[in-house]
């Protein structure tokens, strides 16, 4: 049976403020094109086609670009930010062209030319929600990353914890890489909320979660099991940047270190790091299926 070489496109940072997420994706559809080109039960192999934007939003859509305008390529795995994915639509529907996320989505977007294929918010928010109203309290504080993803997460919180009863005592925000976190941390203190729902990402989300272990043991209102901080974005992959601040994060996703791959049959005792690497490697294995015996 003759092979098919099938272009696919990558575009993850793998610097920049959210390289850490970018790596992690990339190595997932890596394993994933590597899987498929060596099992013979597919026709095709893959050859994938990578550029890196280095955290820079304003390079995505010319490098998604250049992907389809330098080989055959019509399919790109990539984009780790919803600001990036939104970039990147223009240059699909332009160039004929599909991409598939891989990483958590907030919803509120429905687009032909992308796959969405990790978790969405009756998939991640809603559930931790419900456990935290149940378990602490309904009053929160809201944080997140100046950008669409914390907006629209933030703003369905704020709507569910108001049909519960609840009060957002503070909501606030921080450009990507930023670490100015202090006023944050004390508005915290001052406003004592029964849980923080964390959309900060990157070095944003480290330096949040170092200033509040320091608030942890200075004062006793925010002892170990008491204002826990929740996120739908954090996984395994940025754990070592983070180090022992992470303890007691209450963390929501389809997948942890540890559980069966999202399709075991696809997954051929692959180890996955984190979410966003499993997800990756679904997507490519996906695709291959879409594609495999179907020529043309």
């Amino acid at each position: 049976m003759a092979t098919r070489s099938i272009d696919l496109g990558l575009l993850f940072s793998r610097s920049g403020t959210y390289g850490l997420l970018g790596e992690a994706s990339r190595t997932g559809a890596l394993k994933a094109v590597a899987q498929v080109n060596g099992d013979p039960q597919f026709d095709i192999a893959f050859r994938p086609v990578e550029r890196d934007p280095q955290g820079n939003v304003d390079a995505y859509a010319p490098l998604c670009e250049q992907i389809f305008a330098t080989s055959t390529a019509r399919h790109v795995i990539g984009c780790t930010t919803s600001w990036s994915r939104k970039e990147v639509i223009p240059s699909l529907e332009r160039m004929d062209g599909a991409l598939w996320y891989p990483v958590p989505y907030e919803g509120f977007e429905a687009s032909d030319r992308v796959v969405y294929t990790h978790a969405c918010p009756n998939q991640h928010l809603l559930p931790l929600l419900d456990h935290a109203f149940a378990q602490y309290g309904t009053r929160s504080y809201l944080t997140g990353s100046n950008y669409i993803w914390g907006w629209e997460m933030n703003r369905l919180a704020r709507e569910i914890g108001m049909r519960a009863g609840g009060a957002v005592l503070g909501e606030r925000y921080l450009p990507l890489g930023s670490t100015e976190v202090s006023r944050i941390v004390d508005e915290i203190a001052d406003l004592r909320p029964d849980f923080v729902l964390n959309q900060l990402i990157g070095p944003s989300q480290y330096a949040f979660l170092q200033a509040m272990a320091g608030l942890r043991a200075r004062d006793p209102a925010f002892a170990a099991g008491q204002c826990p901080i929740l996120s739908c974005n954090l996984t395994e992959c940025e754990l070592p940047a983070i180090g022992a601040a992470a303890e007691g994060v209450i963390a929501a996703g389809p997948w942890f270190r540890g559980m069966p791959a999202l399709r075991p049959e696809d997954a051929r005792g692959q180890a996955f790091g984190s979410s966003l690497e499993a997800a990756a490697h679904a997507s490519v294995m996906m695709l291959a299926r879409l594609l495999s015996h179907r020529p043309g």
